[in-house]
């Protein structure tokens, strides 16, 4: 350990002794004063005090006795899993062993002594700056601010954001906490993790109001390394919300085309794949160079209720109460206006130089693809979503080859982003209802209240953080992309279907069904030709115990 990160961890020790020396004193006041305004605190009692009515003491013994509890009242918080406090669930006559866990907690160094449910809106800037975050119309990425959304020591007093990095994994990163693998006060090391390809910044990155081209994440995520090293080193923080690397795409249908003509192995862009040590001898195909980014989501939420067309305190309200009240910030905290949800993001595949993406004259092949895992990686054939996938990457190598750029951007929006669960409930339904094109989206209403939860009005962010300014081939057939697409100002010129061959038996119900409610498509689709189209039934797919 250096003598600076010393020094930095000194200081936070400090700052954590400070807080709880705080809480403590606001805890003693509680009786003759009320709680300041903003603050929720659950506490704590130290060694030797009885614990309090509806403290974490109080709730544990409850959870941990088989009985009712003997305590008059509701208890005023959410159950809280005894582990978090060093004890496993037994019997409530070991009173001494409770009372010692909160200094064996701090003994840890894990989390102060009170629990801070929501922070106050007098939060301390950073370095004294405006700590509203983005800060529109600035002409550089470090006047525009740093993503802060770290509660450890110093870090909660500087935060602008709701949520915490990372999205859903946050939650496997408390629990290697919890279980003593990760100290809560680690940052990450980010020497050497910058990216090896640059994306320049595009007039689409520093927008404002109506006019804002980007609004669910940070078009300067892959440069916090850079930006804010200073602030890194001083002990904020900051971490990246965008990663960029250079990679190889390997897929079993590209192979094929590639022995069938289909593109050309340049040495550039499709190259052979090295022979495997397990098959000598055998030809292992092609892979295909590109570049690639990874995004997280950090939604600016005046600008995502703006593209969605509601007004910012409907957004925050319906977030907070259909994630059952898991941000009670985005009500109590409306100055901080960057939240991080708990969903996934999109990775982008750039086959081609990408600096070349904002050059008006290069030719762009676009495909804009939301994940289904069942079929992308599975290969299952009771939609179109990989065939038109390997569709999409395949005449983005050919536009590569022609000295364009072709682009992929694989969202995380699995099952139209209802989910695997809800997916899998509608094939069940579809397959048990007769699998009719003509009932194929009502079969989702019914299990899901609506047909598509994807919301593409965010979707073109990613293309003008690429700097896109035409698309010349868009692989899509929605009609919904690409209104989206063009409604941000991005024109295009050809839209390319998936060709019949390449639509699997129960597929066809899928892209019938989407042609008759408004998809692209040169073939006409009646009302008796969706009524026509139906799927196989279970036993016809090889599974007898259907029903």
């Amino acid at each position: 350990m250096t003598a600076d990160t010393s020094a930095d961890m000194e200081a936070i020790v400090a700052m954590l002794r400070k807080l709880d020396a705080k809480q403590e004193q606001l805890s003693a006041q509680q009786a003759q004063q009320a709680t300041p305004k903003g603050v929720d605190i659950i506490p704590c009692p130290q060694p030797g005090q009885p614990a309090q009515r509806n403290g974490v003491d109080a709730f544990r013994r409850a959870s941990m006795s088989s009985s009712p509890p003997s305590v008059p009242g509701m208890l005023s918080m959410s159950p809280t899993a005894p582990s978090v406090f060093g004890t496993s669930v037994g019997s409530v006559t070991s009173s001494p062993a409770l009372d010692k866990e909160p200094k064996k907690e701090k003994e840890k160094g894990l989390y102060p002594s009170r629990v801070v449910l929501t922070s106050e809106l007098a939060t301390e800037p950073l370095d004294g700056a405006d700590r509203s975050v983005p800060r529109t119309g600035r002409s550089t990425g470090r006047e525009r601010g740093p993503v802060l959304a770290s509660r450890i020591g110093k870090n909660l007093l500087q935060r602008n954001a709701i949520g915490a990095h990372a999205g859903s994994y946050s939650i496997y990163r408390a629990l290697s906490i919890a279980m003593g693998q990760l100290k809560p006060d680690w940052r990450p090391d980010l020497r050497n993790t910058h990216p090896p390809f640059i994306l320049p910044p595009q007039p689409g990155w520093f927008g404002g109001g109506k006019d804002a081209k980007i609004v669910s994440f940070d078009p300067f995520g892959a440069m916090t390394q850079e930006l804010f090293a200073d602030e890194y080193a001083a002990g904020v923080d900051v971490r990246p919300t965008i990663s960029q690397t250079l990679a190889h795409i390997k897929i079993e249908e590209l192979d094929q085309l590639a022995r069938r003509g289909e593109f050309p192995v340049d040495g550039k862009i499709v190259v052979p794949t090295p022979e495997l040590p397990a098959f000598p001898g055998v030809d292992q195909g092609v892979q295909i160079v590109c570049s690639k980014a990874a995004v997280d989501p950090v939604w600016y939420l005046p600008g995502v209720a703006e593209r969605l067309g509601i007004d910012e305190g409907t957004l925050r309200r319906a977030l907070f109460e259909d994630t059952n009240g898991m941000y009670p910030e985005l009500l109590t905290r409306p100055d901080i206006k960057i939240f991080l949800p708990p969903i996934g993001g999109m990775t982008v595949y750039i086959m081609g130089d990408p600096s070349k993406l904002s050059d008006p004259n290069t030719e762009i092949t676009c495909r804009p693809h939301d994940s289904c895992s069942g079929s992308d990686v599975f290969g299952s054939d009771v939609c179109t979503c990989r065939p038109y996938l390997i569709f999409g990457i395949s005449e983005a190598i050919k536009c590569a080859q022609r000295g364009g750029v072709g682009v992929i951007v694989y969202f995380q929006k699995e099952g139209r982003a209802l989910g695997e669960v809800v997916k899998y409930m509608v094939y069940n339904r579809r397959k048990r209802g007769g699998d009719s094109a003509a009932q194929y989206f009502n079969h989702t209403e019914c299990v899901a209240g609506v047909k598509d939860a994807r919301h593409q009005a965010l979707m073109p962010d990613v293309l003008h953080w690429l700097g896109i300014k035409h698309i010349h081939r868009l692989v899509s057939m929605s009609n919904m992309k690409y209104d989206a697409i063009v409604g941000s100002g991005i024109t295009v010129g050809l839209r390319y279907e998936i060709p019949d061959e390449l639509i699997p038996a129960d597929g066809r119900v899928e892209i019938d069904a989407k042609i008759e409610a408004g998809y692209f498509s040169k073939k006409e689709m009646t009302k008796e030709l969706v009524e026509k189209t139906k799927g196989r039934h279970w036993g016809k797919l090889g599974w007898l115990g259907g029903s």
